[in-house]
């Protein structure tokens, strides 16, 4: 028997092992213990969805279950479907093995199996809350920093340093700050979402393809914490009068 790749990772299955199903027989109309043996992985095309399944050898089942017909028929019903798979049961009750499942049924099932979550909105609030506070903090850092040095910045004014170059100061400062922030968030970021992209791969299918970058959110985040410090600046003559 072969085996795809989500069977063998959930199953902990190894080449060699012994695996038993159990088949409907068509002597008796009841399910026996047939068994079989690992051989190897089923290889899919890389864009098929990621399904368990397994793959037997077509004589062995037909001598474990007494009858060798495999089929499966798609019938067109010009009514309700639901009706036409009532009559196909009751023509084919007495054959072993044989099911039947209208385009109903089948759908149900897979809208119920599949998982879809919108994340836009819960994605709004994260970004926007997030620009929010950092915006916030650099404006308490830069104004805890004016603060802590009005006196200097003064008294730099009062030597003859120019609204230009104690501007240089606080630029720097918090272009440092920034720079600094941006590259330890940005590879945490990457980290932590390279690291949920592979947890949740098997939730996902077909699992994303590559990282999303925000870059629309990246640049109002930058222009946030620009426009603050710039709010933050104070003209000299101001800081002297309050010394």
């Amino acid at each position: 028997m072969l085996v795809s790749a989500e069977t063998l990772k959930d199953y902990q299955l190894h080449p060699g092992d012994l695996l038993q199903l159990r088949l409907q027989s068509a002597l008796d109309h009841q399910y026996h213990v047939v068994p079989f043996h690992l051989v190897g992985v089923v290889r899919e095309f890389p864009t098929a969805p990621k399904d368990s399944f397994l793959v037997a050898n077509a004589p062995y089942i037909a001598q474990q279950t007494g009858t060798a017909p495999a089929e499966i028929v798609l019938p067109r019903a010009s009514g309700d479907p639901a009706t036409l798979a009532a009559a196909a049961r009751r023509v084919v009750s007495g054959f072993a093995g044989v099911k039947v499942t209208d385009l109903g049924a089948t759908q149900g099932i897979i809208s119920s199996s599949l998982t879809a979550v919108d994340l836009h909105g819960l994605t709004r609030i994260e970004l926007g809350f997030a620009v929010l506070m950092v915006a916030g903090a650099t404006g308490l850092i830069m104004a805890l920093n004016m603060a802590e040095r009005r006196r200097t910045l003064a008294i730099l004014a009062a030597l003859g340093a120019r609204d230009g170059q104690i501007g240089s100061f606080l630029w720097s400062e918090g272009l440092l700050i920034l720079g600094g922030g941006a590259v330890i968030g940005a590879a945490t970021g990457f980290a932590v979402a390279e690291m949920l992209v592979k947890v949740l791969t098997g939730v996902f299918d077909p699992p994303p393809e590559a990282l999303a970058v925000p870059g629309l959110y990246l640049a109002g985040l930058a222009i946030a914490v620009l426009a603050n410090q710039w709010a933050k600046r104070r003209p000299t003559a101001e800081a002297l009068r309050h010394l």
